[in-house]
């Protein structure tokens, strides 16, 4: 029987090296980790639409996923319930990336992913980037506060935050009363603990889980509007006069609480502060996208 003619300059691939050709996906995606972006109150992942096309037009074939859970006024449910379901949803993304994966995350959305990263013993989270999060807490009179409580002002919204009603609101698991610091540390059952500022049997193994993160980015600026004092996205906070006491000389860090000053030393800490830029557009303004996110999208 006569053989099929092989056209002349045709190359000859070995069987085996033909078949992995045929296995490999259409595009590449370079190595890029997976990114996951988890939304802040009263947000859903239509808001991050633009963040998206941020990201997969500088990278091409990354995966972005943008958790579609307690969106709008779901997201005032107790943090630990959302933090529950959250987990559900990025732990099989985490198991089919053993490259690792970004985890990206806004507002009330960045205390959620700490305590995810807190909370699970084998994540691999390589760049952790809280985007315009109050990390040390929150107190401030804002659009956001006259929402969830029109009868209330900061000066008294801890009596409805600090008992354990009040706990099953999420903002009241992360407002911090500077005037009130006894009350906070002896009631809040989600923000002391996360900070190590109320001692609980996990403290040592939550160190741990959040320490194996590679980079910590935190994002915020002055003309924020919503988070209170801003420079809590840089886990600065008020003293009991309401002067800022800045991250370095917070107590969880001088202490190492949860890893924060040992994640600096190792030089994994990154701050950056842009003005101009309101609440609600961190996660659409590209200049903050190109100037603090994306050299960390690798």
């Amino acid at each position: 029987m006569r053989r099929s003619a092989v056209p002349r300059g045709s190359l000859l691939l070995p069987p085996p090296l033909l078949l992995l050709l045929l296995l490999l996906p259409a595009h590449s995606t370079q190595g890029y980790k997976p990114v996951i972006i988890v939304h802040g109150l009263f947000d859903g992942p239509k808001q991050f639409k633009t963040l998206t096309h941020f990201i997969t037009k500088l990278h091409p074939g990354t995966e972005v996923s943008v958790i579609d859970l307690f969106d709008n006024l779901a997201s005032l449910k107790p943090m630990w319930r959302q933090v529950r379901g959250f987990r559900n949803a990025v732990y099989p993304i985490m198991q089919k990336s053993p490259d690792g994966v970004h985890l990206l995350c806004f507002s009330q959305g960045g205390l959620i992913c700490r305590a995810l990263l807190s909370t699970i013993p084998d994540h691999n989270v390589h760049t952790f980037i809280s985007l315009s999060s109050p990390q040390a807490g929150q107190y401030g009179d804002t659009d956001y506060l006259k929402w969830v409580f029109p009868d209330h002002m900061k000066s008294t919204v801890f009596h409805i935050c600090y008992n354990r009603f009040g706990q099953k609101v999420s903002i009241c698991d992360y407002w911090n009363d500077p005037h009130e610091r006894s009350r906070f540390l002896q009631s809040s059952s989600f923000l002391a603990l996360l900070n190590g500022e109320k001692p609980h049997i996990g403290m040592t193994a939550w160190r741990e889980n959040f320490l194996r993160i590679r980079k910590l980015v935190l994002i915020g600026g002055p003309d924020d509007g919503v988070i209170t004092p801003w420079q809590s996205s840089h886990f600065g906070f008020y003293d009991r006069n309401e002067n800022i006491v800045a991250m370095r000389k917070q107590e969880f860090y001088t202490n190492d609480t949860f890893g924060l000053k040992t994640l600096d030393a190792r030089g994994d800490v990154s701050v950056c502060v842009r003005a101009g830029v309101q609440h609600t557009s961190w996660h659409s303004n590209y200049t903050v996208f190109n100037s603090c996110i994306e050299k960390w999208l690798t």
